[in-house]
């Protein structure tokens, strides 16, 4: 996996999940509590979703081929989509079903410092593994960037993914915490129950909106307004690019940006001479912006005066001196 796809984050969090997991599952059998059973789903599920995201980024990197001629780079957004819906269905509606359940039928607590500090240990693991996706994530987030432009703008959805994991678990371990807690304090179960609902609910918020955010790769997103201002001025700083007439940009996968572009030259430039202009500006494109990788420049005649060919994005003509 490229490091744009977060690959220490990712096994950093699957270590972790792993171990907590069992933790978690020992602690239910030995004590009964609801909110432990929801925590052991919800670090299993997560444990699932690092595996297919690890297992996206190994397909996405095969060679582009007859049937996919621009590679495979998608199917990273594929894959982080299908974790948004097992976080959902395995995690979120089985915990809010416990819950609910153990508000109809509720069960005492047994050998309730088991669960306590499995919990504060799952705690510290947990805060080691984000400390590692938020310490990944800022080789990548832009100076003065927030966080949640980082999530909603990302193109690789590894990282997002793995850190809004990570903050899910740590809130939902401090739910439990607070459940099982207050269970303990007041002999009443429904405290457990109740933290076992706010860990599901809390499994749902994030699953919805990991969902959107993959949904909006998988339907094709474009440059940022920095690279696509980059790759305007790529084309324009020449002398021989008289006018960007219409521009477009799709993500074919995280590391990897089409360019297509129609360009005026004067009408007297020699086929030979236009062909080396293109050269030159495909040259001062992938300079400034690395990831375009894939770019289709198409040559017109500028015609002074006339109006720009018809587009759904604005044209651009360089300022006559």
């Amino acid at each position: 996996m490229s490091a744009s796809g977060g690959g220490k984050a990712i096994l950093a969090a699957f270590l972790a999940n792993i171990g907590i997991a069992v933790a978690k599952i020992i602690a239910w059998l030995l004590s009964g509590s609801a909110a432990m059973m929801a925590e052991a789903i919800h670090s299993l599920a997560d444990s699932g979703n690092q595996v297919l995201l690890m297992f996206g980024g190994r397909r996405s990197r095969r060679a582009a081929d007859r049937e996919h001629p621009f590679g495979y780079g998608r199917e990273r957004y594929i894959y982080a989509f299908l974790v948004s819906i097992i976080l959902f269905s395995v995690g979120g509606l089985f915990s809010i079903y416990e819950g609910i359940d153990k508000i109809i039928h509720p069960h005492s607590l047994e050998n309730w410092w088991i669960p306590i500090a499995v919990l504060v240990v799952a705690i510290i693991l947990e805060s080691f593994s984000l400390r590692t996706a938020v310490k990944e994530s800022n080789t990548h987030r832009a100076d003065g960037e927030s966080w949640f432009a980082f999530i909603r703008h990302a193109k690789a959805p590894e990282l997002p993914v793995v850190l809004l994991e990570d903050v899910a678990a740590l809130t939902g371990l401090v739910f439990a915490f607070l459940g099982v807690g207050l269970t303990v304090i007041t002999g009443n179960s429904l405290f457990d129950a109740l933290g076992t609902l706010f860990i599901g609910a809390l499994l749902v918020l994030v699953a919805i909106v990991l969902g959107i955010e993959t949904k909006s790769l998988l339907v094709g997103e474009g440059a940022g307004e920095q690279d696509r201002a980059r790759i305007e001025d790529a084309i324009l700083v020449g002398d021989e690019v008289h006018k960007l007439i219409h521009m477009k940009t799709l993500y074919l996968g995280p590391d990897e940006l089409m360019v297509a572009a129609k360009l005026g030259f004067a009408a007297d430039r020699s086929l030979s001479a236009v062909a080396a202009d293109i050269d030159a500006a495909e040259a001062r494109i992938r300079e400034a912006v690395p990831a375009a990788r894939v770019i289709y420049l198409e040559p017109d005649v500028y015609r002074p005066g006339l109006d720009p060919t018809p587009s759904t994005d604005a044209f651009v003509v360089k300022s006559e001196n």
